[in-house]
């Protein structure tokens, strides 16, 4: 048992210190740049002046001033990032350099450094066909340890999908906005598409899909036995077969192509990133887009 905590405190700081290096050096200036104005406070009243904006008078003052006042809002200097991390069963999958989960465990460990070296506070939600664990947005590198300890460990309950159940919570838990990254491979049997409408319409989302690239294309390797990790069914595929692989490819381009355009009518960001791809790229062009 000590062995194991041994070994596990090792991978936490393994993780710590590259993905810190990451956050420090890779994504410095362009993580807040990225998303600064999105959010605004009230700050104060003061007197209409010519040119304001009729929508932000305070008719309340106004009422009792008799005379017109505006309100004043500022830029918020502190962001809360939510990750909405999913846990189910398809994310085990890895052909090649490690498993989407590993990757998602990568990535968001660099997003929450990102997040606590610009003083904002960072949130985790696990989910599967369920909630399975939430994590409240605090600030501290005693949180961050801990939510990398989680990335790294958590076994949850259901190996199945609902992304819905997950992007629900999210509403009904953060009140103010915040910037959510939907960590998952996106492969859901339900639809999901009115809960990504509602959850982009109050927070700032950001869909990052994590995929192995056997996914997209099966290798030529004769019979093979797949199965699916959230069901548990099992089948052989013979993958000389040029018609089995060209459906692969076909179904593979189909829900790329399907996600996309739900993502854009949603009004939310997106971005592809395989298991055997350098993650970094990816999210600096999602933060240039943004900047």
């Amino acid at each position: 048992m000590d062995e194991q905590v041994q070994q596990l405190m090792q991978r936490v700081r393994r993780i710590e210190i590259k993905t810190r290096a990451l956050s420090d050096n890779v994504f410095a200036g362009q993580y807040h740049s990225a998303f600064k104005g999105r959010g605004m406070s009230f700050a104060e009243v003061r007197e209409y002046q010519p040119g304001d904006d009729v929508r932000d008078i305070d008719w309340n003052v106004t009422a009792r001033t008799n005379r017109p006042y505006v309100k004043v809002y500022e830029e918020e200097r502190e962001l809360t990032v939510m990750l909405l991390v999913d846990v189910s069963g398809s994310l085990s999958f890895g052909s090649q350099r490690c498993t989407q989960r590993d990757l998602i465990a990568e990535i968001a460990a660099t997003l929450a450094f990102s997040a606590i070296q610009n003083n904002d506070k960072i949130g985790v939600l696990f989910f599967s066909d369920r909630v399975e664990k939430f994590i409240p947005p605090q600030k501290g590198r005693r949180h961050i340890l801990y939510i990398i300890r989680e990335l790294l460990t958590f076994t949850p309950q259901s190996r199945r999908t609902d992304l819905g159940v997950g992007l629900e919570y999210l509403v009904r838990a953060i009140s103010k906005r915040c910037i959510a990254f939907v960590l998952s491979d996106f492969i859901d049997r339900k639809d999901f598409s009115q809960s990504l409408r509602i959850a982009s319409r109050k927070h700032d989302v950001v869909a990052v899909r994590v995929y192995d690239h056997r996914m997209a294309e099966l290798p030529d390797v004769g019979l093979m036995r797949v199965g699916d990790a959230e069901t548990g069914h099992e089948l052989y595929l013979d993958t000389s077969s040029k018609r089995i692989r060209e459906l692969q490819r076909r179904w593979w381009a189909d829900e790329d192509q399907r996600l996309k355009e739900l993502f854009h009518k949603s009004k939310v960001d997106f971005t592809a990133i395989s298991t055997v791809e350098d993650y970094v790229v990816a999210l600096r062009n999602i933060l240039r887009q943004r900047a």
